[in-house]
Parts: structure tokens; sequence; C-alpha cells
């Protein structure tokens, strides 16, 4: 008899359980319950495996239940998970989809802030869409060990359909090669927003993984779009850059990340970034020229919000949208060093207001005092308004003056 293991049990896994199983030739169903919540919810846990266990025709197991506190979709795929190393089906058990997480995105909308969170660590996603980052990344790739992928990927399935996002856009870093298209296959029908290709070094990957994407949309009826941000790591990738970002209309953002850059090019990353200038700007210039946005690497030192407030206000300069987190508490430091300062945001308002006076008079020449604007500059200014007005920032300038 085979005994197999998933899931954590740890003083710091909080919200999660370790699930040891073995299926046996008789004996019937025979649960053994270690948990902190046993007295409130210990019957309910064992309903939950019960039925689990009967929807894959399993009638003689053995479980051994460490909890600590974990919410009835986590249950669910850790015990998937040991059932499928035991036995070879094609079912799935999935949690209820909560309504709000069948919405789709729009392909320009705000992605400032997106917060990397390994997918096979639960206690980090429960409550991740609280801290109002645009966007949470469900990690498959580094943040995951080879041997547990199969099981995050259950976790995730079931994360996005069960857990409430509140409003942060729905992305997924898939693995590379035959495990990036498992990914796929498990959670595309989980109505993912926005699929993130990792260490992405030509058009033909982001290519072939569309054309899955698309495939999967159509089989599975999903009518929301399905975002591509393929993840520039590589020499290679950064000379390749131009090519990624017009490889597919569904792309919306080229990424960098110079964790793997700089390794790839041999050299330390440096809080003053020149060792990385170079592909940073590549990056971006092929993101402009192909109309996506551009997302910065991550900042690694969490505990320098100082640091990571200059660093941001330093990508904005270079023309960068937003970055990667990789805490909950860098989202609002990010957040408001992306946001128009008050003489950016004064200026742009003029030339606005003198734009629309122009349109208004029918006149082709837009001037603000004795300057001239040109089309690039209203265009500029419209967005530096537009961006004020999605973060607030307008009512708040205006109830500080009044």
């Amino acid at each position: 008899m085979k005994t197999v293991c998933a899931g954590n049990f740890e003083k710091s896994d909080r919200s999660d359980c370790r699930i040891a199983m073995t299926v046996k030739k008789s004996g019937g169903i025979r649960i053994s319950l270690n948990s902190k919540v046993a007295i409130l919810y210990g019957a309910a846990i064992r309903e939950t495996c019960e039925k689990i266990l009967e929807f894959y025709g399993i009638d003689n197991a053995e479980l051994q239940i460490d909890d600590s506190g974990a919410a009835d979709y986590v249950i669910a795929a850790r015990l998937e998970a040991c059932i499928k190393q035991l036995i070879k089906t094609d079912k799935s058990w999935l949690p209820e989809i909560l309504p709000q997480n069948m919405s789709g995105t729009e392909r320009d909308r705000l992605r400032r802030s997106r917060l990397y969170l390994p997918g096979n660590s639960p206690k980090l996603a429960i409550n991740a869409g609280l801290h109002s980052g645009d966007g949470i990344i469900l990690d498959l790739e580094d943040s995951v060990a080879p041997d547990r992928k199969d099981e995050a990927r259950i976790l995730v399935r079931n994360t996005l359909r069960a857990v409430d996002f509140y409003g942060a856009e729905r992305m997924v870093r898939i693995n590379q090669g035959e495990r990036g298209f498992e990914d796929l296959n498990a959670l595309l029908p989980q109505y993912v927003n926005v699929i993130l290709l990792p260490k992405c070094e030509s058009a033909e990957q982001v290519r072939t993984v569309d054309a899955h994407i698309q495939k999967l949309r159509r089989e599975c009826h999903i009518k929301i779009e399905t975002w591509i941000m393929p993840i520039i790591e590589s020499a290679l990738g950064v000379m390749r850059a131009l090519e990624i970002a017009g490889s597919s209309p569904n792309v919306v953002a080229l990424a960098i990340g110079l964790e793997d850059y700089t390794a790839d090019i041999a050299v330390p990353r440096t809080s003053e970034a020149t060792e990385s200038f170079f592909a940073r700007s590549m990056v971006l210039n092929a993101a402009k020229a192909c109309g996506l946005q551009a997302i910065d690497s991550v900042f690694s030192d969490v505990s320098d919000t100082e640091a990571l407030y200059r660093n941001v206000r330093a990508s904005r300069a270079l023309g960068y949208d937003g970055m990667g987190c990789i805490h909950p508490r860098q989202i609002k430091v990010i957040h408001e060093a992306f946001a128009p300062d008050e003489a950016e945001l004064e200026k742009a308002e003029k030339i606005v207001a003198a734009y629309r006076e122009a349109e208004e008079k029918g006149l082709g020449v837009v001037a603000v005092g004795s300057k001239m604007i040109d089309a690039p500059v209203v265009k500029r200014a419209l967005r530096v308004v537009e961006l004020a007005k999605m973060m607030n920032k307008q009512g708040s300038r205006r109830e500080k003056k009044a």
C-alpha cells in the first residue's frame, strides 16, 4: 500500500493543511483529524472529504489530516492532489465559482502594481485582494518546487474560483514548456484575466501559447478576453523584445525580470541599475512601439520603502507604466510614485483645457500662453489627466486647495 501526501502543516502555514492518504482494499473510509478548529468544523471537514472520495469512486482509504485552519477549497485541493497521485483520472472536484471571478478586464486598464504570490501557499492569497493591488499573480513557476507543481496547479485552480480578488486583475504565471500547457488546460476555464509567460525569448513562444489559449476559450466557451504578458528575462529576450511585443494582438504588456536578466549577463543587480539600463530601455521602447504597457521588474528590498519610491519614480521617468511587487506593503508606495505630481497635473489640465477650447472653436492650432502645443503633447496631457482621475488625485488636490 502506497501513502502519498499533499499540502503543508508548519507553524507558518496558516490556512493550509497536510493530508496523508492511503488507498486500501477494504475497511471503508477512515479519517483522523488533527485541527485547531475540530470542535467547530470537524464534522464539516470530514463530510467534505467523504464527498470528494465518493466523487472519485474511492470506497476504502485512510486519511490523516493535519489542519491549521484551511478553507474548504484548500482542503479539497490537497485531497485531490493526493488522489491524483494514487489513481489515474481526468475528473476534477471544482468548488463553486464566485460570480465576480468570471469578469473580464480591459486591455488598457491600470497595471501599476502586480503582487506575486507563491501558488502553493494559500495563506497569502485568501485576503490578497484587500491590499488594493491592480493585479494579483498566482505564481506556478519560480516560487514552486519542481515536485510540488501538480498540487500547486490544483490549489491555484481552486483559488481562482473561490477567493474574492476585490477587483484586482486575476493573473497566473505559468511554467515553461509542456508543464505550461498543463497549467493552461487547468486554469483557462477558471476565467484567468492575464497569463504571464516567463523567460520569453521569441515571438513563436507567444504565438504557440496564444493559439492554445484561443483553442481552450472556444472549447470551454469562455467569453472574456485572456490577455498575455511576456516576461523578458534574458539577453536574447531583450534583443528580440520588438518581435515579442508584436507577436499577437492579445499581448497587452511587456514585463522585464531583472533578477534572471542580470544573472544571464553575469553581473550583480545594483541599486543604481546602470547594468540594466539598456535592457529596460529596449523593453520599454518595444512595448511602446507596439502600443503596449511596459512593466518594470520587482524591487527586492521589502524593508526600504524610500529606495522603492525613488526606484519607481526613476522607472516612471523612463516611461514604465507599472512594477511587480513581492510584498503587499509595496503596493501603496508604487501607486503614489506612479501618480502625477501637482505641477505635472496642473500643466496637463491647462493643455487639455486649451485643446478643448480650440476644438470648440474649430481651430487647428492649440496654444498654452505663448507656446504652441502639438498633438503628441496633447495626447500625453490627456493621459496624465485620465490617470489622475482614475487614481482620484484631482478630487483630493482640489479639496486641499479649498
